[in-house]
């Protein structure tokens, strides 16, 4: 398996390179088509489809070049990663967002990974390959595979709530000093590489890099708190492009550099698209530690909660005109989606116009309360964007929070001291009923009360997000005595 390719004498022909090019082209084409498509929920899967088949075409492809031999070594981590490539694929749709930073992991440790490779043999075998241009790459590469590695495992261990990391933002008095002096001492690693590539002493240098990179990923992702976590996934999508760009300059594959840039390039824009919906900066996400527990000495009156009962809010919606419907993480947790639906079923049989109000940073990743809903076929068209749904609030007759919290929180609103101040949010207080559904009454990812919970118009219903919106269901087609 080690020998001469297979098909050695067919590839040495003229004009094979052009072969491999035009399967390049098209498989850069292809992934461009797959981005457009996914724009819109009518031809995501087609989008899927074009970016499997755009990568089949990449990796058959680069595996058929001539200078590709070690074909042995190809094969055993193929085999390896069926397995765990299986696994990742058949997750509940609740860990979607924990998977997409495993991917961005993997990703950035394979690049991580290629640049050290690349560097060393360069460095013992042909030291004139290590140009100024090259080992920039590579050092760009190993910072950035390593980073997002180190930095998405934290990410994914935060959104699977592991027992053993703090879900709040991990801070220390002088952190920012320190992040700073860690990536100071990086640069200089890496411009001392550059001007000195085959010193005796590159491949210590290299080294050290590859553990301040390391350690620079998880320094970077922990003082982050779970409210930004859209944000995080999208801009360590971002790092893994980039990383893939370097790694297209190291291996001079031209479709590694387009798809790196397409990936780079949309994880930054999707950045730039969360972090406006939650009016805040970049440096603001990375290093503001947004989501931290706010401790304030409890004054005066004790706020209370109004509970109501399933039976009672089904009793509302059913004489509603208009019913908007806000999913948050609570409903992901309890996988209630399919009993939304059956909700939205009921409460269309009665002539209620049902909406589901979309926030950006709803959830754990960007999209992930349209992939749950989307799961239990709801309609694309009446799942609607902040921006379009606020203007029709107030003529809402009853309002549903499943699980959501700071992305309706007035606090955005009017009060200055608060962490989300500024924050755009769905208007649910200017409904005209309010129903909240909530597992407990601790805080949101902000770490502060919810003013929603606590106005004259809103009721709590707490308790499993699924159970409780089958209770209300079950109360709407009868079985409840409700007519």
């Amino acid at each position: 398996m080690n020998g001469p390719h297979p098909l050695a004498a067919a590839w040495s022909l003229p004009g094979i390179t052009t072969i491999i090019e035009l399967a390049y082209l098209l498989a850069a084409g292809l992934f461009i088509m797959s981005l457009h498509w996914m724009g819109d929920p009518k031809t995501a899967r087609r989008g899927v489809y074009a970016g499997v088949f755009a990568m089949t075409l990449a990796v058959l492809f680069t595996w058929a070049r001539p200078e590709v031999n070690r074909h042995l070594w190809i094969l055993i981590p193929i085999a390896l990663a069926i397995g765990p490539g299986l696994w990742l694929a058949n997750v509940p749709l609740t860990a979607v967002p924990q998977r997409t930073a495993l991917s961005h992991a993997f990703g950035g440790l394979a690049a991580g990974l290629v640049g050290t490779a690349k560097f060393l043999y360069w460095y013992h075998t042909e030291p004139d390959m290590l140009s100024a241009f090259r080992v920039g790459a590579i050092v760009l590469e190993v910072l950035l595979g390593y980073l997002t590695f180190t930095g998405s495992i934290i990410a994914a261990a935060k959104l699977q709530e592991v027992k053993w990391l703090p879900q709040r933002p991990w801070v220390y008095r002088g952190q920012h000093i320190v992040n700073i002096a860690a990536f100071g001492a990086a640069v200089i690693i890496g411009a001392i590489l550059i001007v000195s590539p085959t010193a005796a002493a590159a491949p210590y240098l290299l080294a050290a890099l590859v553990l301040l990179a390391l350690n620079f990923g998880w320094m970077l992702v922990m003082p982050i708190g779970g409210a930004d976590m859209p944000t995080v996934i999208a801009i360590l999508n971002a790092y893994a492009g980039l990383a893939a760009v370097a790694m297209g300059f190291v291996l001079d594959n031209t479709l590694l550099i387009t798809a790196g840039a397409l990936d780079g390039s949309s994880g930054l824009i999707l950045s730039i698209i969360m972090c406006k919906a939650m009016n805040r900066s970049f440096s603001n996400v990375l290093f503001g530690a947004f989501g931290q527990v706010q401790q304030k000495a409890a004054a005066g009156e004790q706020k209370v909660y109004k509970p109501e009962t399933p039976e009672d809010a089904a009793a509302v919606m059913a004489q509603a005109s208009l019913v908007v419907i806000v999913p948050g993480y609570g409903m992901a947790v309890a996988q209630a989606q399919h009993k939304v639906r059956e909700l939205y079923d009921q409460l269309r049989k009665r002539g209620v116009t049902v909406k589901f109000a979309i926030h950006p940073v709803a959830g754990r990743m960007p999209g992930h309360m349209n992939v749950l809903l989307a799961e239990a076929e709801i309609p694309y068209t009446d799942l609607v964007e902040m921006d379009e749904i606020n203007p029709d609030m107030p003529q809402c007759d009853a309002c549903l929070v499943l699980g959501a919290n700071d992305v309706v929180n007035p606090a955005a609103r009017s009060d200055p001291s608060s962490p989300i101040y500024g924050m755009p949010i769905i208007d649910a207080d200017k409904a005209r009923a309010v129903y909240a559904v909530k597992r407990s009454k601790n805080p949101g990812f902000a770490g502060i009360d919810n003013e929603l919970y606590f106005l004259d118009k809103t009721r709590m219903l707490f308790g499993d997000a699924k159970a409780v919106v089958g209770e209300i269901t079950k109360a709407l087609s009868g079985g409840s005595g409700l007519h």
